[in-house]
């Protein structure tokens, strides 16, 4: 997970995902209502009521109605779609609930699993940042992507069906 996100060296998560992982996690979110710029959710796998991840609206910008969005998946949580439908389930809350009419991201070049959930989500590349990130001795490239509301009310998190 650090990996994909430019903040971990090694090629694994940092810490490994274990009931001592996941309860420091659910003390951590139980402190995230005292913050009024963002909103940090947990992704869960239904089926085993594992927190798998999470996802994060933030930079949130009120004169705009605009806000950043990140996700972190751990292994576990990864390969079968949870990403994907996570993306949908909190770009929709954002717009839906919270009015929001533009939403970005950031996802660095050598993420492409992340970038197509992204983009199935209808999320729209607006650039390239160039060498944003050393990483390992390589310069890494930031897609910037994102995606407004009326795009959104046209297709839900699903653009392949509105075409």
């Amino acid at each position: 997970m650090g990996r994909l996100t430019g903040s971990d060296h090694g090629p694994a998560d940092p810490e490994p995902w274990n009931e001592a992982a996941e309860e420091r996690m659910h003390v951590w979110y139980g402190t995230r209502h005292e913050q009024s710029d963002r909103l940090d959710l947990a992704v869960v796998e239904r089926a085993t009521g594992s927190c798998v991840g999470e996802a994060v609206l933030n930079q949130w910008d009120s004169d705009n109605r605009s806000c950043s969005f990140r996700i972190a998946l751990a292994v576990a949580g990864q390969g079968r779609g949870l990403g994907t439908e996570a993306v949908r389930l909190t770009v929709g809350y954002g717009f839906e609930r919270l009015g929001l009419h533009r939403i970005s991201l950031g996802v660095f070049a050598f993420n492409p699993r992340a970038r197509r959930a992204y983009e199935k989500a209808g999320f729209v590349v607006e650039g390239v940042r160039r060498d944003v990130l050393l990483y390992d001795g390589a310069w890494v490239d930031d897609i910037v992507m994102s995606i407004l509301a009326p795009e959104w009310e046209r297709h839900r998190g699903h653009p392949e069906a509105a075409q």
